[in-house]
């Protein structure tokens, strides 16, 4: 067989798209999740936090932050703005999300119009992720923590303040959206209630084990997950690989390694790497994270690709 049909039988990977995702965290060490249509081409039925692709008619050159802040308006009604910013009514906040979600209307217009200032400074780096290349839709996430405590968000139930409740774009890509518990979302992950996709699983697992059950958020839980998102942890660019050599058909679960993993320029022994099973239409029905590091001061990071300027 010639060169030239080796390359037809092989297509070259798709690029992966530029996106971004919030992890929003509430006074009770809640997380926001959104549970996708199960039609939707991407993460059908999937639960995963608030986030979508960058949109250069939306998003401009105002940078992954901005395109984070909108896709979570956008699929649930929360807008983060900076403290002092005075809020329009409900019922023009919705107005402009449906006007925004169709193209519409312009989120900067939006802002301006109401002297609104996205309080993007709140979002705090936590990894980015990039789709195997085997996957025909692919994309490069980044992920980012928010505090609510820390800004104003249109359309969240905290405090003394009573506004809206998160709620979903009426089915066309999200069919709920609710505040759970780290631990509860992977309780009923395991009780195959909910589905989710590993970088979720890991997030939430990674978060688990610093938002204490049972306590309000703390400034110590913060300062945590600070020195996460600005220490080796938030930098680093995450491209799982099927384990070499695996028989996913015989084991039943395919076995996903990371940067850092003894098989991906790790040391001897180092395991960065997950187990997934995988139930009808492809969708993760079990996921077990082999993460034996440190995660705070155990991270290698010449392993790691540096963290791309999305």
């Amino acid at each position: 067989m010639s060169p030239q049909s080796d390359r037809k039988a092989c297509p070259a990977p798709a690029v992966p798209r530029p996106s971004a995702s919030i992890i929003v965290v509430n006074s009770q060490n809640e997380i926001l999740l959104v549970h996708r249509n199960p039609k939707s081409k991407s993460f059908a039925n999937a639960h995963v936090f608030p986030g979508g692709n960058y949109d250069e008619k939306q998003d401009g050159n105002q940078g992954l932050p901005f395109t984070a802040i909108r896709e979570l308006f956008e699929e649930t009604g929360l807008l983060l703005v900076h403290p002092s910013s005075s809020l329009p009514p409900d019922a023009e906040l919705d107005t402009a999300r449906e006007a925004i979600r169709t193209q519409k209307l312009l989120l900067r217009n939006f802002l301006s119009q109401h002297n609104l200032q996205l309080n993007v400074e709140s979002l705090l780096p936590f990894t980015q992720w990039i789709t195997p290349p085997g996957i025909p839709r692919r994309f490069h996430t980044q992920f980012y923590v928010a505090f609510l405590d820390e800004t104003r968000a249109a359309g969240f139930s905290h405090g003394d303040k009573q506004e809206r409740l998160p709620t979903p774009d009426g089915g066309q890509e999200v069919l709920a959206a609710r505040f759970v518990r780290p631990e509860r979302a992977l309780a009923e992950f395991a009780a195959r209630a909910i589905s989710l996709f590993p970088p979720q699983f890991y997030l939430l697992t990674t978060l688990a084990r610093i938002l204490v059950p049972g306590e309000r958020n703390t400034a110590e839980q913060r300062a945590r997950v600070r020195a996460l998102a600005f220490g080796a942890f938030g930098g680093m660019v995450i491209n799982p690989r099927p384990l070499s050599g695996h028989d996913m058909k015989t084991a039943g679960y395919q076995v996903l390694t990371y940067e850092g993993d003894e098989t991906r320029g790790g040391a001897p022994g180092r395991r960065h790497r997950s187990k997934v099973w995988f139930g009808p239409g492809g969708a993760a029905v079990g996921v077990e994270l082999e993460r034996n590091f440190d995660v705070f001061s155990e991270i290698e990071r010449d392993v790691f690709t540096k963290p791309a300027k999305l």
